[in-house]
């Protein structure tokens, strides 16, 4: 295990798809989405800790969440803790952990990774991010990690690749935003793109000197407080001048910018664990088809229900089909499977008419 090797977990958003157990105030990555006894976060420092050394992986998330980070990863440092003081996308938040590491570790390598993501086969994980540390290691390189698709997905980003490329690792040719359908259908036909699950490795050199060449004025911002950087006078920097950082994603500012990105393509089942109907397919079913997490399920003429209860409470349900049905405190959510994309919108109305706590 590499003193070189870093992680920088991405722990700050909200996932309001998964409401009403996911909320403001304590989001999906500190749940036990897959009822396995791990919050999604503890299941994600778990996974990067066969690879990385403990000590240097880095939590990054909103400063509303630092105490909850603190209660699930025992042992860990305020050092290891990036927090954002304002929400301005990925591409901020990675700079200035990057330019953290970078002060601390020249010759560092870093995977960024998000925390709510479900990933099956953990060895193969591991192995292919070594593969992906070697050759950044040896290269210049800005590297990501493409999920091999299974079906016309609308959901996902795509990253096309040289078709006739042999290589294990590839040339990245372009990002493709989100498609329709036919789009999508296209791209699984042409068989040479990969679905972006948002998980990058570099050395901390070459994405540093992304920044550099294709966000001057963000890696200003950030480089002019690079003295304060790992000592007590980097809380105040940061407060001041992180507000005005540009909202955009890392993929934007550098990814697709950037002459220099290769992707490999992914040997593990992967699923971005964004709503509950991607919950449900990766949760074990019963006869009828329904997915069940801590309930007691009594269910007559009913199938393909996603159910989720607090500690053992008996659900009795008839006639109903293809419902997500989540109880949680102060909130019964019976809501169908196939309009889950409108559970945002739905969170938004219950909290005009019943209040902001609500969500």
């Amino acid at each position: 295990m590499s003193k070189n090797y870093y992680a920088i977990l991405m722990a700050g958003g909200v996932g309001s798809r998964f409401w009403p157990v996911s909320t403001q105030k304590f989001p999906k990555q500190f749940h036990d989405m897959l009822g396995t006894g791990d919050s999604l976060l503890q299941k994600t420092f778990k996974r990067l800790s066969h690879l990385i050394p403990k000590e240097n992986i880095f939590i990054l998330t909103n400063e509303a969440y630092n105490d909850l980070v603190f209660e699930q990863i025992p042992g860990i440092t305020n050092r290891q803790v990036v927090l954002e003081p304002a929400m301005r996308n990925t591409a901020p938040c990675i700079l200035f952990a990057a330019l953290k590491i970078q002060k601390e570790n020249p010759n560092a390598l870093m995977i960024v990774a998000p925390s709510d993501h479900w990933i099956e086969n953990e060895s193969a994980f591991s192995k292919n991010v070594q593969t992906a540390f070697d050759f950044c290691e040896q290269n210049d390189a800005l590297m990501t990690l493409g999920i091999q698709p299974t079906f016309a997905n609308t959901g996902y980003g795509y990253i096309e690749f040289d078709k006739d490329s042999m290589a294990q690792i590839k040339v990245v040719s372009t990002f493709k935003e989100k498609p329709d359908y036919q789009t999508a259908k296209q791209y699984i036909e042409q068989g040479n793109f990969l679905w972006n699950a948002g998980i990058f490795m570099w050395s901390v050199k070459s994405v540093v000197n992304a920044y550099r060449k294709n966000q001057p004025k963000m890696f200003d911002l950030f480089h002019k407080g690079y003295e304060v950087l790992n000592t007590d006078s980097e809380d105040d920097f940061v407060r001041i001048n992180y507000p005005n950082a540009e909202n955009i994603s890392v993929d934007y500012a550098i990814m697709e910018q950037s002459e220099n990105v290769f992707v490999l393509p992914a040997t593990f089942d992967w699923n971005d664990l964004g709503t509950w109907g991607s919950l449900y397919d990766k949760l074990d079913k019963d006869e009828a088809k329904n997915a069940v997490v801590n309930a007691k399920v009594l269910a007559e003429d009913a199938s393909g229900n996603m159910i989720r209860t607090k500690g053992n409470k008996v659900v009795v349900i008839e006639g109903l089909n293809d419902y997500i049905i989540v109880d949680k405190d102060e909130v019964l959510l019976i809501f169908p499977k196939e309009k889950e994309q409108d559970i945002k919108v739905t969170l938004q109305n219950v909290k005009d008419k019943f209040g902001e706590h609500y969500g």
